[in-house]
């Protein structure tokens, strides 16, 4: 199978540096990679973008940026600051867009937390315009609403993106946050009709799951009904790429040249299906 719409997350290969992945990408003929800060952060983003730069493959997205909630003004605007920063170092490494985990505050309301993503964003998209690069709104699982994002369903951020109305803002429809979601169907076809749609995020949700960070598991090792999604996203007009992220302790400690073959086998299943 033309494994040119895979693309994994080097978070989901942790164990490996930037050039231990990208051969073993490239050799197996993945077409895309999704870069993670802590790669920039030990590189720097000139040598990240030298090194992608030599390889065949696309750079999907830098991962990522957000945390904008704040009780005070000066975190904010430090969180302002910092995500100005993220977009130099994404355009510096050749990445499209930048994904948002937007943050929250819990000595805060939500409604607080959500009023204070939106003012960071608005004064973010011009220099995300400037760069060429999307500010993608990626909306995490209730469950981390106290500190990693109050923006947790799909609604709240198509909300967002039509607020905005600009190509510098979309949205990342991750299956693990968002399967549960009783109106996800009608919400990514809304997500379609506005262009909003910039990324799709696949994994699956372990049943039972011992860690609600890294226990995720390979596509259809779990209980999500990716294939359904998928078609769903497919529906829409998305036509990007199958963007494997997983975080995962187990799959951490094995021999990662082991677990890309199993990410490969997964990615093929889901598409056999």
């Amino acid at each position: 199978m033309d494994l040119q719409k895979l693309c994994i997350h080097t978070i989901t290969n942790k164990p490996w540096s930037l050039t231990e992945a990208l051969d073993a990408y490239c050799t197996k003929g993945i077409g895309g990679i999704s870069i993670w800060q802590n790669i920039v952060e030990t590189l720097g983003a000139r040598e990240t973008g030298r090194i992608l730069h030599d390889y065949p493959i696309a750079v999907v997205s830098y991962v990522r940026g957000g945390f904008f909630a704040h009780t005070s003004e000066d975190g904010r605007q430090k969180a302002v600051d910092a995500n100005k920063k993220l977009l130099d170092e994404a355009a510096e490494i050749g990445a499209p867009m930048m994904v948002l985990v937007c943050g929250s505050d819990p000595h805060q309301s939500l409604t607080t937390s959500r009023d204070q993503i939106k003012e960071a964003i608005e004064k973010l998209i011009q220099h995300a315009t400037s760069l060429g690069i999307t500010l993608t709104i990626e909306p995490l699982h209730p469950m981390y609403a106290d500190t990693r994002s109050a923006v947790n369903t799909l609604e709240q951020a198509n909300d967002l993106a039509e607020y905005f109305d600009c190509p510098a803002v979309g949205v990342a429809v991750d299956v693990y946050h968002l399967w549960w979601d009783p109106n996800l169907e009608d919400e990514i076809a809304r997500c379609g009709r506005g262009k909003n749609l910039d990324a799709f995020h696949i994994c699956d949700w372990k049943s039972p799951t011992t860690d609600m960070l890294n226990d995720r598991g390979l596509m259809g090792e779990g209980c999500i009904p990716i294939e359904k999604i998928s078609n769903w996203i497919s529906a829409a007009g998305f036509n990007g790429f199958d963007e494997v992220e997983i975080f995962s302790n187990n799959y951490w400690a094995m021999d990662q040249h082991e677990f890309l073959e199993l990410i490969i086998t997964a990615y093929i299943n889901l598409h056999d299906d």
